[in-house]
């Protein structure tokens, strides 16, 4: 599979933005949030729109374009092509004790032209509408497809008329970001900062992060489709320090979104500072743990971050078609527990991983890929469904228009099992209740994993004692699934912001867990500080 990425003549990204109404990529927020907006021709407050509409009336994109790119697009040969248009507006703005030190606006536009020939890919992009530089992109994406011969001069096959296809309609905003003024973020940025700062009279430093973003898309195919989604993302990152008597501790507490303004209520920008401000001061109270295998109770929610890293990589199908996971050779066979069921899901309303259309423009669905400890599905976009000769399970993403789609996760979590989460400690004489997890490494073909676990708590007879920090646990995948023995019926989406890497492209994706016993881990201790 062959990629390539160039950057296409035309006008110049300055020129794109004057005409629009900003004067560079990256510019003071203060400016560009009070009234240096680029174009909106429509203003949609839905995740439906119709942005075949957008992209003619905003850039002059039209119906005969697509046509024309994807007969350019196929003249080597290629038996199918697609055409990813995408236009995205973000802000970020980073508050210090109470005081904005870093903020900037961001402006991306652009189309990625993706050629395949049977088990070839061709891909370019142009970060310009214009039709001499799309028309390149599809040439060079045509010859890559053709492994490097020239497109033959004439017309590939006729597409003919396109028809819409309806997505889902997962994240409907009230208050679109676009409609936002800068007073509104800075006034819930104060709110979360103040009560930070007065939770505890230790505090001595306050960190907040915030962003938004709007990203419109339009997926164009040679199958005559057409399919569109405008997708918000939003996040929130609370952290702070605290001193008493000389030492100092820091924690976090962080809630991520597709949603517009709506989704910072009162009681939930009050819930951030206050878990922000507990985190922190519970490491206070943090006593050494023993290193050594035991039990671990894994805690809802946050710590489907392992769920992710050691199983979820390793079902996407790219790794097993290239024979790289450890579950190539695995589909209908038992990789887990009877009371595990894995699913990943993308249809679930305004998560981080939520989709209404993925990025092929097939429409989001719910997959799931172990049902009681049966492998049932690999996560596949277009190309590793043609080669398992299956269809796709809407899975196909990709970080932006300057990069080609491949199988990727969206929300992964184990359903929830039978037991109250009490029953479950209860049953541990001695380990580990793992509650915030940050860092976590995995390889995909043996399923070996790391783990960093930021807070927990000691079990001692059945009961949750003092609390512990910075353990790492170390393991396998395959094994820890196995050794899975208790599945609580407390399923709980975490609320932070997942940003997942894969061959250098990253995507938010969300994820989470019922309170579950791994029989064995073994457990590291990274000292207390």
């Amino acid at each position: 599979m062959k990629a390539f990425k160039k950057n296409s003549p035309g006008i110049s990204r300055r020129s794109f933005l004057e005409t629009v109404g900003c004067s560079a990529l990256a510019v003071p927020v203060w400016l560009s949030l009070a009234g240096c907006n680029t174009f909106h021709p429509n203003s949609h407050i839905t995740g439906q729109e119709d942005s075949m509409n957008y992209f003619e009336t905003a850039f002059g994109v039209t119906k005969g374009d697509l046509n024309r790119l994807m007969q350019t697009a196929l003249s080597s040969g290629g038996d199918y092509c697609d055409l990813f248009f995408q236009h995205t507006e973000g802000n970020w703005i980073v508050m210090e004790d109470g005081k904005v030190n870093r903020a900037y606006t961001s402006v991306s536009l652009g189309v990625g032209v993706r050629v395949l020939k049977k088990e070839r890919t061709g891909y370019a992009f142009s970060q310009v509408l214009d039709m001499p530089s799309m028309l390149e992109a599809a040439r060079s994406a045509a010859s890559l497809a053709a492994n490097g011969s020239q497109p033959a001069g004439g017309r590939g096959m006729e597409v003919g008329n396109f028809r819409d296809m309806k997505g889902l309609d997962l994240y409907a905003m009230q208050r679109p970001w676009s409609e936002v003024g800068l007073s509104e973020r800075m006034d819930m940025l104060s709110t979360v900062n103040n009560r930070l700062k007065n939770a505890d009279p230790s505090m001595v430093k306050t960190l907040l992060q915030f962003q938004d973003a709007q990203s419109h898309i339009l997926v164009a195919t040679s199958d005559g489709i057409t399919a569109s989604d405008l997708r918000p993302r939003t996040g929130l990152f609370a952290s702070c320090v605290a001193e008493k008597k000389g030492r100092r501790e820091s924690g976090y507490y962080d809630a991520s979104a597709r949603a517009g303004l709506e989704f910072y209520t009162p009681e939930l920008l009050d819930h951030l500072a206050d878990k922000a401000a507990q985190n922190t001061l519970l490491l206070f109270e943090a006593k050494p743990l023993e290193a050594g295998e035991m039990p671990v109770v894994l805690a809802a929610g946050s710590a489907g971050i392992l769920l992710h890293e050691a199983i979820g990589h390793g079902l996407e199908a790219d790794f097993n078609r290239r024979r790289i996971s450890t579950y190539a050779d695995s589909l209908g066979q038992k990789v887990a527990g009877s009371q595990v069921t894995v699913v990943d899901d993308g249809t679930l309303p305004n998560a981080h991983g939520a989709l209404n259309i993925d990025d092929e423009g097939n429409p989001s669905q719910r997959t799931v890929l172990v049902e009681k400890g049966v492998l049932r599905s690999y996560l596949h976009d277009r190309l590793s469904s043609r080669w398992y000769k299956c269809p796709s399970t809407g899975s196909g993403r990709r970080q932006s228009f300057e990069y080609a789609p491949m199988p990727r996760m969206r929300a992964t979590f184990m359903e929830s099992g039978e037991y109250e989460p009490e029953e479950i400690i209860k049953t541990v004489r001695k380990g580990l209740y793992a509650d915030q997890f940050t860092n976590g490494q995995v390889n995909i073909g043996a399923g070996d994993f790391s783990f960093y676990v930021k807070s927990g708590y000691a079990i001692e007879n059945g009961k949750l004692t003092h609390p512990v920090k910075d353990m790492n646990l170390i393991g396998n995948g395959p094994e820890v699934l196995s050794r899975i023995t208790m599945v609580a019926n407390d399923l709980t989406l975490a609320q932070g912001g997942f940003m997942c890497g894969k061959n250098g492209q990253t995507v938010p994706v969300s994820q989470g867990m019922p309170t579950a016993l791994v029989s064995k881990v073994n457990v590291g201790s990274a000292g207390l500080g």
